[in-house]
């Protein structure tokens, strides 16, 4: 059951990121003043997104979701497994760019695929003894 309970709070706030990135992403497409090589303004515009929905993501998963406090080793295990997250958003959203989705629908399969692998990575973070 608690598990439950933390993957629905994980949902919550998972889609609360999700939308912050999507949001940012979205808008800086949409504004398309970072440079000339589209493929360089949309990851540009995806990473700022992400960034900016990590910060949110953080605060809430250790106080929200996990009901635990933040401290440097969970920031670090965090950012680890956020690194890792983030290698598999971009990787996931160049191959739908490939295979010729709009930058506009590219994201949606990479939230689809990626969300549930950050779930487990970020519930090890922060229900690990070894994080405390």
């Amino acid at each position: 059951m608690k598990k439950m309970q933390q993957f629905i709070r994980f949902a919550i706030v998972g889609a609360l990121a999700t939308a912050i990135h999507y949001g940012l992403y979205l808008l800086i497409v949409w504004a398309n003043d970072i440079g000339e090589d589209e493929t360089l303004c949309t990851n540009i515009a995806y990473s700022i997104g992400y960034l900016v929905s990590w910060c949110v993501n953080f605060y809430l998963s250790a106080h929200f979701t996990f009901k635990s406090n933040t401290s440097f080793k969970r920031g670090i295990g965090f950012a680890l497994s956020h690194g890792v997250n983030y290698l598999l958003h971009i990787l996931f959203l160049n191959l739908f760019l490939w295979l010729g989705l709009s930058e506009t629908i590219a994201p949606i399969p990479v939230f689809c695929i990626v969300i549930p692998i950050n779930f487990v990575l970020v519930r090890y973070v922060f229900t690990s003894k070894y994080f405390q």
